[in-house]
């Protein structure tokens, strides 16, 4: 019967397609990972959330393809596609049955999307009504595999509120919400590819007495108050940039143009992606990667925060003259560029996701690869990089100069997600021999 209410949604999908302007795109796996984003968007999900929500639906949509091409190891799902089943079909039902799930209130907007995306693919002249049919109920069945096993990784139930301390150097709730520690769940979650969450722990933050938490604390002092005089313009708007968005849909972004645009650049040779470009799997590959990766960076951040359970910058500075180091000086009055998110300072969780997704998309790509950045809240608003690296570091500087972390955060955050990034491309969605 939901075999039959698919088909039949290619009725709808005929008028709907021939309402809707054509688009460049490379795939229907690119195309259902914008439908992802939007639905984060739509949906008012948080930075860490997302990080699960990206890796459930990629890791659906590559299993599903790779359970009929069976070419590399699986995320989950062992390979069952039927022979002849289309792996189009597989992908968009495998992304629609994980987004359905996750966002059960778009189902209606989903329900259209998945309409149109039938009807294309039945317009192709190499598929077969057959090969339709058993790939979405192979689909169907990779995300249904994909939603169990996540079922039980310890995001739900969330434990009880998570408050900090009132010791010198411990993380409390920060205003203007004065809200609980966000996510401490992800702390012990369980990963997708690494062995554990405490795997890449980081080495800590600097000692309060030392010279590199004095160097830290002062550059952010300067560069983060809301009324710094140092601070430029561009350096405002890239703060308000990297914190408006999620890194999920930031980067998903770039991966998707990226698989668009086809080739990496001329003069980098350490870029992947090639000839593969045009391959609905070798697609669906570099985002089960990218989002594998962002996810278990995140775990990876939030362990180490809920470990050293560090206090953030609109904490330490009012509170200066408790620290022991005379080369830091207390300022009652200070305030950061915006509010500081609700967790622990180190290390930073956009710097770690960030060094995960920037580790696995040069691997492909090339590190000198130049792209553009938008953002889905700052509408109109561009970065604009020369090289994967050069995003990083404004990604770390963003953070410091909305006051909201210490440079030892970022610097440590983004190794520890390069590492991350590291063990997961070596470890996950091997080629079978």
């Amino acid at each position: 019967m939901r075999l039959l209410k698919r088909l039949s949604a290619l009725v709808f999908g005929l008028a709907m397609l021939l309402l809707v302007p054509s688009i460049a795109r490379a795939d229907d796996v690119t195309d259902w990972n914008q439908h992802m984003l939007r639905a984060g968007t739509v949906g008012g999900t948080t930075a860490l959330v997302m990080s699960r929500v990206a890796a459930i639906v990629q890791a659906s949509v590559f299993d599903a393809v790779n359970g009929i091409d069976r070419k590399y190891t699986p995320v989950h799902v062992p390979p069952g596609g039927p022979a002849g089943a289309s792996r189009r079909a597989a992908a968009v039902e495998a992304a629609y049955t994980a987004l359905v799930a996750l966002y059960p209130t778009q189902k209606s907007t989903f329900d259209a999307r998945l309409a149109v995306s039938l009807t294309a693919i039945a317009s192709d002249r190499h598929e077969t009504s057959g090969g339709i049919a058993s790939g979405i109920a192979w689909g169907q069945t990779a995300a249904n595999g994909i939603l169990s096993w996540r079922a039980t990784d310890g995001f739900t139930p969330a434990p009880p509120p998570f408050l900090g301390g009132t010791a010198v150097g411990e993380w409390r709730p920060t205003p203007p919400g004065l809200l609980p520690g966000a996510g401490p769940q992800f702390a012990y979650m369980t990963p997708w590819v690494i062995g554990a969450p405490s795997q890449f722990r980081p080495g800590g933050p600097p000692g309060l007495t030392s010279a590199r938490y004095a160097a830290d604390f002062n550059e952010t002092k300067t560069m983060g108050s809301i009324s710094s005089p140092i601070r430029t313009a561009d350096e405002t708007i890239y703060s308000w940039f990297w914190s408006a968005s999620t890194a999920a849909y930031l980067w998903n972004h770039v991966a998707d143009s990226l698989i668009e645009q086809g080739d990496r650049d001329e003069d980098d040779d350490s870029g992947r992606w090639g000839e593969r470009r045009n391959s609905l799997l070798d697609s669906a590959r570099v985002l089960a990667l990218l989002d594998l990766a962002m996810a278990d960076a995140a775990i990876a951040c939030w362990e180490a925060k809920y470990h050293y359970v560090f206090w953030r910058p609109v904490t330490a500075i009012p509170l200066a003259d408790t620290d022991g180091n005379p080369a830091t000086i207390a300022d009652p009055s200070w305030m950061p560029l915006f509010a500081t998110p609700a967790h622990p300072e180190y290390p930073s969780g956009h710097s770690t996701v960030s060094g995960a997704a920037a580790m696995v998309l040069a691997s492909f790509f090339g590190e000198k690869r130049h792209f553009t950045m938008d953002n889905d809240l700052l509408i109109g608003v561009t970065r604009s990089f020369r090289s994967f690296s050069q995003a990083l570091d404004e990604v770390k500087n963003a953070r410091i100069f909305a006051g909201i972390h210490f440079r030892s955060a970022c610097d440590d955050g983004q190794a520890t997600g390069v590492q991350v990034a590291n063990y997961v491309l070596n470890n996950a969605l091997l080629p079978v021999h």
